[in-house]
């Protein structure tokens, strides 16, 4: 019964120690910034709206207090995993919009979850059998580190859904490709027809050739970029070999039928 009283106890105080913190931070928060308490007094200046600091800041108090920690816990993750050249890789060709820090972060969020529900089903059992504390705690870490492996399995699973998806595109859109230059239009004008009439997964790396295209960057350049880029070896020989006819000034229109088929 001691064990328990003093198991509650510490957990009670750490609530309330965080809700204290939390509470202190949200009040800083919706402090007006400076800028916005000196503007309405200064004539010359563009006026701002008095409900901005309210409405527009984007930091939410969760942010504000647990962001920092968060970010360091994914920097500890990163350090303690390493691999993170894979990890960068991986959230490429998933074509996932984050970082490696960003996903570092989701690791330690989907750590948190698996650690908040064998906390709470630890505590629960700790209260009615206080001598096993020390392997509940254990528990508690054992779900944490499988949270963190299990969102790096997630995104390989999302390697391969993807991946499986531009399998199943790629002949279609190698064969319009075909049918684009076959009728005179050049590569990137081609791309550009395929890139505005099609939706998916191989619409959008042509998609991103076409944005380096546009940005100044050689055609044949940037098709060898989505052949390093990729992990199918048939989407980077496609690349590959559209990038070689470029530049040697071969039938393109042949290569791309060869491809398709």
């Amino acid at each position: 019964m001691t064990g328990g009283l003093m198991t509650g106890g510490i957990v009670g105080g750490l609530f309330g120690f965080g809700l204290v913190l939390l509470l202190s931070r949200a009040v800083v928060v919706r402090r007006p910034e400076l800028s916005v308490r000196v503007l309405p007094f200064v004539r010359d200046l563009p006026q701002m709206s008095r409900a901005r600091p309210v409405i527009d800041n984007p930091r939410s108090p969760f942010h504000a207090v647990f962001g920092p920690l968060l970010s360091d816990a994914g920097a500890t993750v990163g350090r303690v995993l390493g691999g993170s050249s894979s990890i960068r890789r991986r959230l490429d060709r998933a074509n996932l919009p984050m970082t490696v820090h960003d996903f570092r972060v989701e690791q330690v969020l989907w750590g948190l979850v698996g650690l908040a529900g064998a906390g709470a089903l630890s505590l629960v059992v700790a209260l009615r059998a206080p001598d096993r504390l020390v392997p509940l705690l254990v528990l508690c870490g054992v779900t944490f580190v499988a949270g963190v492996l299990l969102r790096e399995n997630r995104l390989t699973a999302q390697v391969t859904a993807r991946e499986r998806r531009l399998m199943q595109e790629f002949p279609t859109v190698a064969e319009l490709l075909a049918l684009a230059v076959g009728a005179g239009e050049g590569p990137v004008a081609a791309i550009d027809r395929v890139v505005a009439r099609c939706h998916g997964e191989m619409a959008t790396d042509l998609g991103r050739v076409l944005g380096h295209v546009r940005t100044g960057r050689p055609v044949s350049a940037a098709l060898d970029d989505l052949a390093a880029r990729t992990g199918l070896p048939s989407v980077a020989r496609f690349a590959e070999a559209m990038a070689v006819s470029i530049e040697r000034g071969t039938p393109l229109a042949a290569v791309l039928h060869a491809q398709a088929a």
